[in-house]
Order: C-alpha cells, then structure tokens, then sequence
C-alpha cells in the first residue's frame, strides 16, 4: 500500500480483508484494526516490500464502511462474547478483563454485564459441581481449593460465596 494517497485499489483490497475476518466472527473495532494493521505487515514481509503501516484514513475509511453497513458492531460483539465465554466457564470479572483487552470501553462493558441474563452463581455452582463433584467439600483446605478455582475462572467473592451457602442447603 501506498504512503501517500490511497487508493481505490487499496480500499477494496483492506475491505476484502476486513470482510473476510468478519466473515469468520465478530471483532471489536480495536481487534479489527490490530488485525488489518497486522496483515499488511505481513503482506509486505511476504513481498519483501518496504513495510509502510496502513494510513489511519484508509483504515477509519473502512472500518467506518464495515460499522455503517452492519458488519462491525461492538455492542453486537460484547453481548456476543459474554454468552460465549460464559458458557465455556468464564466469569464477569475475566470476561471483563478480555473484553477490555479487545479494545472495548469500560463503561460499554459494564452496561452489557448489567443486563445480561446470565446467573453467575449458578454458572459458578455448575463449574464447581462439574470440577470438585456434588456435593461440594467442606473441609476449610477443600474449599480454600474450590475457591481458588473460581477465582482463578473469573468469579467474584460474593458469587463464590454464594455457591457454599447454597450447597450447604
């Protein structure tokens, strides 16, 4: 890609590109653009060009065209990455950190946490049960290792709490 204006060619070609990715999944804008700034480095390594980043106003030009036409939406993406890593065992706190790793603003994060219909004791509850059995230990070395696990998932205290309460019922 040229250094100096870009051109058509050059838009269709980042476009193509970025269709493909998302073509795959969703991306937050800020992955999305890594991903493009990322395989133009490696384009012209393979060419054995001289490597020029991709010009901020070709890259804007079309990840706004991939926004406007539906493509990339970061909303979209949170809710989306939620459902997913919560259902592999992930709780809020990781799933926030990852998030924040992608590019996705803080404030973003916490709105699409707030309204997720997602039980986090009982995803908790069900990790726990699924590693350490039914029901769980209750010996304070046991727990501390239950607990430990749960952190480590992304879970917060008050969840982890929670699951011992509602075991020893």
């Amino acid at each position: 890609m040229s250094s100096t204006s870009p051109s058509p060619t050059d838009f269709s070609r980042l476009l193509d590109r970025a269709m493909r990715l998302l073509s795959q999944r969703d991306h937050s804008r800020s992955e999305l653009r890594q991903k493009l700034q990322l395989a133009g480095q490696r384009a012209a390594y393979f060419q054995q060009q001289e490597n020029t980043p991709v010009p901020d106003e070709l890259m804007e030009k079309v990840l706004d065209w991939c926004q406007e036409s539906g493509w990339l939406n970061d909303t979209r993406f949170t809710e989306r990455f939620i459902q997913s890593r919560a259902r592999k065992g992930y709780g809020p706190q990781r799933i926030r950190m990852e998030l924040q790793q992608k590019g996705i603003d803080r404030d973003d994060i916490n709105q699409a946490l707030a309204v997720t219909e997602i039980d986090w004791v009982e995803c908790a509850a069900a990790l726990a049960n699924r590693k350490f059995g039914e029901p769980l230990p209750q010996s304070w070395a046991e727990k501390s290792k239950v607990q430990r696990f749960l952190m480590s998932k992304g879970f917060m205290m008050e969840e982890i709490q929670a699951v011992f309460r509602n075991s020893d019922d």
